[in-house]
C-alpha cells in the first residue's frame, strides 16, 4: 500500500509542478499589460498606445468603463491601434483589438449591450473593427455581426432627403458626427460584399450635410442640422445649430479621408467628395492658431472661456495628414498637420512617472437637445467637462501620428 501511495504522491506532484511551469511559461511569454514599459524613445504613436493599454489592461475598459459595451469611443480607439500594427506590427496591439470584439461579439453574431432598434449610428463605427478579424479568421460570428450593423443601416430613419437620422430619439437631425459614425463601415462593407452598390448613398450623406450645414461666411459647417426646423436650438430659416465645434468638425473631416479609401478615382462621387474635403480644410487652415492648436469653438478664439482644444486639433492633424498623403489635399497641408502636431506634443501633453503620456484639454463630451437639454451656444460649449486621454482625443493623435510617421 505504501508503494502505491508513494507513487500516487509524485504522480499527483508531477502534474502540480507541470502546471505551474506552464503558469510560469505562459506569464514569461505573455506579460500582462500591467507590466508594459514605455519607453521614452518609442514614437507619439506607441507611446499613446501602450499608455492606454497599461491603464486599462482589457480593453472594453477604454474609457474607465467598468463593464464591456458596444460603444463609439472603443471603436475609434481600437481603430487607430489596428492602424499602427498595419504601420508597426506588434502582436500585443492584435490581440488587444481581438479581446474587445470576442468580449461582445457572441457565437451567433449577435453583439452584447447593442440594440438595434435604437437606430444610434454611433454604435456602427465599432464595426469596422470585424472586417481585418473576419478576413483574417473567416470565423462567422464576425460577418454576422457585420450583417447585424448593416442590416441597421438599411433601416435607419432617414429625413425626407435621405440623410440618416442622427438616432432615433433625435428625429429629422444630421449630426457632423454621424458622418463618421456610419459611413466609413457603410463605405467599406459595400465595397467587401455588395460590389460597391451603395456608395452613391454613402456620397449622399456628405452631400446633404455639406449643403445644408456650411456656413457661406466662412466655409465652416456646423455641429448639427435639422431638416424639419422644429428643435429649438435650429436656425428656423437653415435648421443648422448656432455654433461651430471642433470635434464635430474634425468627425466630418476624419469621414471623408476614410470613405475616400473606398471610392476608386473613376467613381463619379470621388472627386465631389474631394472637393469637400478641401472647401472644410481651406476653411479650418484658417482658424489653426499660431500654437498649431484650434479652439473648443472654432472660429472665437479671443473669446471669453474658449481653449485650445485636444479631440478637435488631433483630427484635423490626422485628416490633413492622410489628405496630404493620398494626394487629395495639396502637399502644404501636411505642414500643417505637423503644426497640429507639434502644438499637441508641446502645449497639451504631459509626461507622467511610468513614461506614460496624458493628453490635456479635452472636452469630454457634447451633443444638441436631449435631457438635460443642450442648446448649442457658445456658454454650453465652451462649459462641458474636460477628460484628460479622453478616446476621443487619443485616438486621433494616433492616427495622426501614424499618418506624420512620428
Amino acid at each position: 500500500m505504501r508503494n502505491k501511495n508513494t507513487k500516487g504522491y509524485f504522480t499527483a506532484m508531477t502534474l502540480v509542478c507541470l502546471m505551474v511551469f506552464a503558469s510560469c511559461k505562459v506569464t514569461s511569454q505573455e506579460p500582462s499589460n500591467k507590466e508594459i514599459v514605455i519607453g521614452k524613445d518609442l514614437k507619439w504613436s506607441d507611446k499613446m498606445a501602450l499608455t492606454l493599454m497599461k491603464r486599462h489592461p482589457e480593453s472594453y475598459r477604454i474609457d474607465d468603463s467598468k463593464t464591456a459595451k458596444w460603444d463609439y469611443v472603443h471603436g475609434l480607439v481600437l481603430h487607430a491601434i489596428e492602424e499602427l500594427n498595419k504601420k508597426n506590427p506588434d502582436p500585443r496591439y492584435a490581440a488587444y483589438v481581438k479581446s474587445y470584439a470576442d468580449v461582445l461579439v457572441q457565437n451567433d453574431g449577435t453583439i452584447k449591450t447593442y440594440e438595434l432598434d435604437k437606430y444610434n449610428i454611433d454604435l456602427v463605427v465599432p464595426g469596422r473593427l470585424l472586417f481585418d478579424l473576419y478576413a483574417a479568421t473567416k470565423e462567422e460570428k464576425y460577418l454576422k455581426a457585420l450583417q447585424l450593423l448593416r442590416k441597421q443601416l438599411t433601416e435607419q430613419p432617414r429625413t425626407a432627403s435621405g440623410g440618416f437620422w442622427h438616432k432615433q430619439i433625435y428625429p429629422n437631425q444630421m449630426w457632423l458626427d454621424g458622418l463618421y459614425m456610419g459611413e466609413p463601415f457603410y463605405a467599406q462593407y459595400t465595397v467587401t460584399f455588395e460590389g460597391g452598390k451603395s456608395l452613391d448613398d454613402v456620397a449622399k450623406q456628405f452631400e446633404l450635410i455639406q449643403l445644408h450645414a456650411t456656413d457661406p461666411k466662412t466655409g465652416l459647417l456646423y455641429h448639427g442640422w435639422d431638416e424639419s426646423k422644429q428643435m429649438p436650438w435650429a436656425n428656423k430659416d437653415s435648421g443648422t445649430s448656432p455654433n461651430f465645434w471642433s470635434r464635430a468638425l474634425g468627425w466630418y473631416v476624419m469621414a471623408l479621408v476614410d470613405v475616400l479609401d473606398y471610392f476608386p478615382k473613376n467613381h463619379p462621387k470621388q472627386k465631389e467628395l474631394v472637393k469637400y474635403l478641401n472647401t472644410a480644410s481651406v476653411a479650418l487652415a484658417k482658424y489653426q492658431d499660431k500654437s498649431g492648436l484650434w479652439y473648443q469653438v472654432t472660429d472665437k478664439g479671443g473669446a471669453e472661456g474658449n481653449y485650445l482644444e485636444a479631440s478637435g486639433s488631433s483630427m484635423f492633424a490626422y485628416a490633413f495628414a492622410k489628405g496630404a498623403n493620398k494626394g487629395y489635399l495639396p502637399a502644404k497641408y501636411k505642414n500643417l498637420a505637423n503644426k497640429a502636431f507639434d502644438g499637441l506634443t508641446k502645449q497639451l501633453i504631459r509626461v507622467d512617472a511610468d513614461g506614460g503620456i496624458t493628453l490635456t484639454q479635452a472636452c469630454q463630451v457634447a451633443g444638441l437637445g436631449g435631457n438635460p437639454y443642450r442648446d448649442g451656444s457658445y456658454t454650453y460649449y465652451v462649459n462641458e467637462k474636460k477628460k484628460d486621454n479622453d478616446p476621443k482625443a487619443t485616438g486621433p493623435f494616433i492616427l495622426a501620428a501614424v499618418e506624420l510617421n512620428r
